[in-house]
Order: structure tokens, then C-alpha cells, then sequence
């Protein structure tokens, strides 16, 4: 995250670049999403359609094409509300993607209207639930980096080791924080009380208000991260961590360091930054004390997540992620292919900066991150 001319002083504690794990080898440069086809995604369900039930879920492409404007063809094709319309996750509008949409079973026969060029109707099931958010294991993505440095390939040969054995720094993307910054500052407004939800139009209350929130408590573990990283601690754990168990997600409080480093060496366990509320796991002893500084330099305490307990009820996130099915190949002297599938809630292009060292997309901090898929998420 950098810092916008328009953000005020006061958010100057959001404004560092936010460092690599990979940071001691420079990336391949490049840039991204040069064209739909240059950033494919396709969603990886977290279930399947049954083959009855009152919804019927829509497996469908779409190519250059907002998360956003999807839903609103779909509602206005099939006359239903956008209320009734079910998406596991938020897709990139620069991409070519793949995902799963519910609606009302009753729509079947109106699906004939739903043509346009942009989207693709593959095939349909019947489901007894709705699609909700998070209702997915992760994403397979397929991504082209054009304009890469001369020695770009060697570079990212040698950063591909890196990622699968040390991981990625799990940083929530840039585009989470609105242009210019707008949401984060409008969150932290609200969590300091000089601004209620009687301040946001009411058009888009209930969304942004909501979405303004998360973005501060997305901003707060990206420095908690970063703050981490340059320590030189992130892989080396302290008594009072919290972590999470990769396989379940269970969190717990580091007690034993001769026990707990060699699991977090291994990938069994993960450490777990603070998203910061009234039911998040706490921290004790020196991190506990890390994340109040952290709290204290960005103006607010423990209790400013009280102010609105139901949209800031807190969690722990994890601060490293490890893609999956990590595949590297030319496409030609300028250019490579990535390709990897990542979980739930992770970003795609904050994968990649470990690979490019900064990447170049359009539009930054305007649009639908590719994979991120928490209820909160429909900021990008």
C-alpha cells in the first residue's frame, strides 16, 4: 500500500510499502491483465449442485466484466431482485472467469433472456441452498505477465522455490482500500465517531458501510504484516502468537516454542494476524503489546471495534499463504505464464508481487479482487 496525495496525515500510519517475503531477490518485473485473456480465474466450488432443490445454480464465464454488473443483468434478465441472486465470491472485472451464480429454480424457464457477450452460460444444477459468500475452497488462476525485465525469467525461476517452501505474504490488496483511499478513510471516520452511517448516501449504506469498516481492519493487519516482516519474525515465532491450524483453521496461543516452530516449519500451523474485534483471538504477552502499539499509531483501541460489534466481530487471518499447483513456463521473450490455485479470501495479485517485485494493473484500487470471498468483500 502506498501513500494517495488525498490521504490525510492522520492515515500515515496505512502509507508504507508493504515489503516481500521474497525480497531479497529482485522480482521479474512486468505487468498485468494486458487483456481479459492474460487473467483467467476459475473458482473451485466448496460443493456441487445435487441435482434438486428450490435454486438452481449457473456455472458462468464472463470476460471483462464487474462483479457488479454480472448480478444486475442477471436481476434485470430474469426479473428478480439483486437480493435473490447468490455468489460464492467477487471476480475480477479484467479477467476471463468461471464461478457458480444461484438463483430462484422458479427463473429456469426465463434463462433463455440471460444472452450477452460477455457471458457465457456453461451448464446448470439444482441446489436445496442459496450460494452465499465463502461458499468456495479457493481459485485456480491461469495469468500472463507481459513486458517483463531481460533476465525476468531467471528471476522468477529463482523466486518459485521461495514461494513454495517460505510462502507469500497473505497482505490484503491494494484495491480493498477504495480510490484514493476513500473507504479506509471513511471506516476509520466511522470507527472514531466523526462520522456515522447518517453521513454515507443511502443508496449504498448498507454496502459501504459495512465495506468501510472491514477496509480499516484490512489495513490494520497489512501493517501488522509488514510490521512483522522487516523485524525479520515472521517465520520465527514468540511465546504469545496466535496460530492457526493449516488443516482446520483452529486458532490457539503459542505456549511452547520448542514445540510449536518445528509444526510452523512445517506447514502445520500458520501464524495469525489480527483482524482486529470483540471476537477475535487475543495475543498475549509481547504480541498482545505489538498489536496495541499498532492500534495506538493508527488512533483507535480495542474498543473502537465495539462501536459496530456486528459488522467488526474480529478474526485472525493468516500472514502467509502457499500456492498450490505452482507452474512457471515462457511464453515468449517478454512474457510468462503463472499458473497456481490459492484459498478462499486470498489475492491473486499479492501472490504475484512476490513473483514481479510491483505489479502494474489498471484501474488499481477501483475493482473486484479475483478471489477474495468473504460477506464483506464486495468492495473490489
Amino acid at each position: 500500500m502506498t501513500l494517495s496525495p488525498a490521504l490525510p496525515p492522520d492515515l500515515a500510519w496505512a502509507a508504507d510499502p508493504l515489503p516481500r517475503v521474497a525480497g531479497a531477490w529482485p522480482g521479474c518485473g512486468g505487468r498485468l491483465k494486458g487483456s481479459p485473456e492474460d487473467f483467467v480465474v476459475e473458482e473451485i466450488p466448496a460443493y456441487h449442485p445435487e441435482g434438486s432443490g428450490e435454486f438452481l445454480y449457473l456455472w458462468v464465464e464472463k470476460r471483462g466484466l464487474a462483479a457488479e454488473q454480472l448480478v444486475s443483468h442477471l436481476a434485470r434478465m430474469l426479473q428478480i431482485g439483486h437480493q435473490d441472486i447468490g455468489v460464492a465470491g467477487l471476480k475480477d472485472r479484467h479477467a476471463i472467469t468461471r464461478q457458480f451464480v444461484s438463483i430462484p429454480a422458479k427463473c429456469e424457464s426465463r434463462l433463455c433472456g440471460i444472452d450477452h457477450p460477455q457471458i457465457t452460460l456453461l451448464k446448470t444444477g439444482r441446489h436445496r441452498n442459496k450460494l452465499r459468500p465463502g461458499h468456495l475452497k479457493g481459485n485456480r488462476f491461469s495469468i500472463v505477465i507481459r513486458d517483463i525485465e531481460p533476465a525476468g525469467l531467471e528471476r522468477a525461476r529463482a523466486i518459485i522455490p521461495e514461494l513454495a517452501s517460505r510462502g507469500g505474504a497473505n497482505y490484503f490488496g491494494e484495491q480493498r482500500f477504495g480510490r484514493d483511499f476513500e473507504t479506509l478513510r471513511l471506516g476509520w471516520d466511522l470507527l472514531r465517531g466523526t462520522k456515522g452511517p447518517h453521513d454515507i448516501p443511502r443508496a449504498r449504506r448498507k454496502f459501504l458501510h459495512r465495506l468501510a469498516l472491514s477496509s480499516v481492519q484490512s489495513a490494520l493487519f497489512n501493517v501488522w504484516l509488514s510490521d512483522r516482516l522487516r523485524s525479520g519474525r515472521l517465520h520465527q515465532l514468540q511465546v504469545g502468537d496466535v496460530m492457526q491450524v493449516t488443516a482446520s483453521g483452529g486458532p490457539f496461543v503459542v505456549e511452547d516454542l520448542d514445540r510449536e516452530q518445528p509444526r510452523y516449519s512445517a506447514h502445520e500451523t500458520v501464524l495469525a494476524g489480527p483482524i482486529f474485534g470483540p471476537k477475535m483471538k487475543e495475543a498475549q504477552g509481547v504480541t498482545r503489546a505489538d498489536e496495541d502499539r499498532l492500534l495506538t499509531r493508527a488512533g483507535l483501541t480495542r474498543d473502537s471495534f465495539l462501536r459496530y460489534p456486528h459488522l467488526t466481530s474480529g478474526t485472525r487471518r493468516p500472514a502467509l499463504v502457499w500456492p498450490t499447483d505452482l507452474a512457471l513456463e515462457e511464453v515468449d521473450a517478454s512474457s510468462l505464464q503463472v499458473g497456481f490455485t490459492l484459498p478462499a479470501g486470498c489475492y491473486a495479485t499479492v501472490l504475484l508481487r512476490e513473483l514481479m517485485g510491483e505489479a502494474t494493473t489498471p484501474s488499481a484500487g477501483t475493482d473486484a479482487e479475483e478471489s477474495e470471498s468473504t460477506d464483506d468483500s464486495a468492495d473490489e
